[in-house]
């Protein structure tokens, strides 16, 4: 099994990126804040978790190896396959959706685009006992909300936008789609945003 990616970054696109490793280039599928961190040209490393089917064999990165922990627990869990764990991810962070889990938080979890709230429900009832939160919980005893911002402007930057750019992008969507900013949902954010840019991916 392939656990961990080291290698030269070839390619970064919306939703996957191309590492380059000993002659091969292997196609991963990434969160949004993952693919923020690579850079076309330069060495990265990934953890990675890989998925077997009867008609193909797919490779999921993360930048640690907590969110691909996480990612394969959320993947045991009946009815969610490897899009909707990365999906979930994309969301919320590793600690998030620990605390949702524990906290039964199951609003948490139907801010994942897909997820209604019985399939919250049943997610959080097969995670009891399998997430733990590492640091306190909050005094409310709720998942903080995820601070969208950092990681869309970090996606951005990643897939070859300025900083300034993609602020101005953003203020621009909070005009035209002040909805869109509210849900604060990170690839839905980016999606709306790499429309109004033209492109979708660093070429």
């Amino acid at each position: 099994m392939i656990s961990t990616l080291r290698g030269v970054t070839a390619q970064v696109n919306l939703n996957s990126a191309i590492i380059e490793v000993g002659g091969f280039g292997m196609l991963i599928q990434a969160t949004p804040q993952t693919l923020g961190t690579l850079h076309v040209g330069r060495e990265a490393l990934v953890h990675t978790s890989m998925v077997v089917r009867e008609d193909s064999m797919t490779l999921y990165g993360f930048a640690s190896g907590d969110e691909r922990e996480v990612f394969e627990i959320l993947t045991g869990v009946s009815g969610i396959g490897p899009r909707t764990g990365l999906a979930i991810l994309s969301v919320h962070t590793p600690e998030d959706v620990r605390v949702a889990a524990s906290t039964k938080d199951t609003k948490a979890f139907t801010k994942v685009s897909g997820i209604g709230p019985k399939g919250a429900q049943r997610i959080v009832l097969e995670l009891s006992g399998k997430l733990t939160p590492t640091g306190a919980p909050t005094t409310t005893g709720t998942v903080a909300a995820p601070s969208w911002e950092p990681q869309v402007i970090e996606a951005l930057t990643g897939l070859g936008w300025t900083e300034k750019d993609a602020n101005k992008a953003l203020t621009a969507l909070e005009k035209s789609d002040p909805a869109i900013i509210a849900g604060g949902i990170v690839p839905e954010i980016l999606r709306a945003v790499l429309r109004s840019l033209g492109r979708g991916t660093r070429v």
